[in-house]
């Protein structure tokens, strides 16, 4: 079918609030490795990975032969009322590799998903509905989440379960904390953070719940050690660190195998999903175990953590570790933000290139200034496209180019991916300068 008419009937019976990328949207039909084809027959290399959930790519065998494998049980779903023996053998796993002492593991079917169980449980175990979250967050589209998710863009709703107050996050590009060295930017955080607290709370606040690396926010990279500074004021207080890891686990940042690995610290809770399952739907919640058997009343989860998901992640992490995808996602991502930064001194249109490992983000701005410049973001990534590379975007103004590849990329399509979308910056800052 023609992407025009799926298109058509995409409008009639879909919600317009629902975003599609590019001015004619594409369907994706298939794919292998680094690559998918889209419903026209047009190859792509993907540079987005279904919004970082295709960890290792497409067409895994690994992946496959364990779904199969528990397909021919005839067992897709139990519910969590029923013992599954896959939902345990990986939590073990994850405790293990979370650090949290004493971890124990509650599985969901997302991210948000995960995050409301997070602010459920800190919530209840501190007896306090104020929560602490950093400006320019996204935490996911339920209700606590988008209570606590700092990007207006996202936040669907100004009703909330939750009391939240934003303390400063990892975006200093602009704003009254820019230009500072990364020490000065840390005290003056910690500073903010003491006087939110002072100010704009009781004082008897449940959490900070936080994202190492700010995704839907444009890859904004804190300095590290900001969250670990945090966190000793936080314990001043009694007050949980929460961090969020759909986005960054399982070694995507390359230098740790969970972000908040570059803060000296280990949080009471993490959260994750996305790529866990390499696109199954699985997510979840490690935390100590007082804080997570805190709950009094009955919970279950009819889909979480269910026999098919939990094989794939299984499969998942297996492979993550068995070929040492963090130091790939590490290497690759070295020289893809190299060649960025080379592109930079040529092209005033990039105003920064920031992240961690395979979680690039590209800040467009008008030359000569830091003024963001969505409709270029656009133009490159439409300009992609057509160059046959799929990356994504993001940012509070949607002038943040999101580049985030499978973590199996190799060395070739490295060069492959950062030739087009360089190609692609140099013709839309030409005709932006014409």
């Amino acid at each position: 079918m023609p992407h025009d008419e799926l298109l058509r009937r995409h409008r009639a019976v879909m919600p317009d609030w629902l975003t599609l990328y590019y001015d004619a949207p594409i369907e994706i039909t298939g794919g292998n490795g680094r690559h998918v084809t889209d419903g026209e027959g047009r190859t792509y290399l993907d540079f987005f990975a279904g919004i970082l959930t295709n960890a290792l790519g497409y067409g895994v065998p690994e992946i496959g032969a364990a779904v199969s494998g528990q397909l021919d049980t005839g067992v897709v779903h139990t519910s969590t009322l029923y013992l599954i023996r896959q939902q345990v053998a990986l939590a073990e796993r994850i405790a293990e590799l979370s650090g949290i002492p004493d971890a124990k593991v509650f599985f969901t079917s997302s991210g948000t998903e995960a995050n409301e169980a997070a602010l459920l449980l800190a919530t209840q175990y501190r007896r306090s509905n104020q929560v602490l979250a950093l400006r320019n967050s996204y935490h996911g589209r339920a209700f606590a989440t988008m209570g606590v998710t700092g990007n207006r863009g996202w936040s669907a709703s100004a009703l909330s379960p939750v009391q939240v107050s934003y303390v400063h996050g990892g975006y200093r590009l602009r704003g009254p904390l820019a230009g500072l060295s990364d020490a000065d930017y840390i005290d003056a955080c910690v500073a903010d953070l003491r006087e939110v607290l002072a100010t704009t709370t009781s004082g008897d606040v449940a959490c900070l719940i936080a994202e190492p690396v700010q995704g839907v926010g444009g890859f904004a990279t804190p300095p590290d050690g900001l969250l670990g500074a945090y966190r000793e004021v936080l314990d001043e207080h009694g007050i949980l660190l929460i961090s969020d890891e759909v986005q960054t686990g399982w070694g995507r940042t390359g230098e740790h195998f969970w972000g908040i690995g570059a803060h000296g610290t280990t949080p009471d809770a993490m959260t994750f999903a996305k790529g866990l399952g390499n696109g199954f739907a699985i997510g979840g919640v490690v935390a100590r175990a007082e804080l997570m058997d805190c709950l009094s009343a009955n919970s279950i989860s009819t889909f979480g953590g269910n026999p098919l998901a939990t094989a794939a992640a299984s499969a998942t992490l297996d492979y993550v570790l068995d070929h040492d995808l963090q130091a790939n996602a590490a290497e690759r991502g070295a020289y893809l933000a190299g060649r960025l930064r080379e592109a930079q001194q040529r092209h005033p249109v990039i105003g920064e290139v920031r992240g961690k490992g395979l979680m690039l983000g590209v800040e467009l701005v008008d030359p000569g200034t830091t003024d963001p410049a969505p409709g270029v973001a656009t133009a490159v990534l439409e300009a992609t496209r057509a160059a046959g590379l799929l990356i994504g975007k993001g940012g509070l103004h949607g002038n943040v180019l999101r580049i985030a590849p499978p973590m199996t990329l190799t060395d070739d399509e490295a060069a492959e991916g950062a030739r087009i979308l360089v190609d692609a910056i140099a013709t839309v800052d030409k005709e932006l300068a014409a």
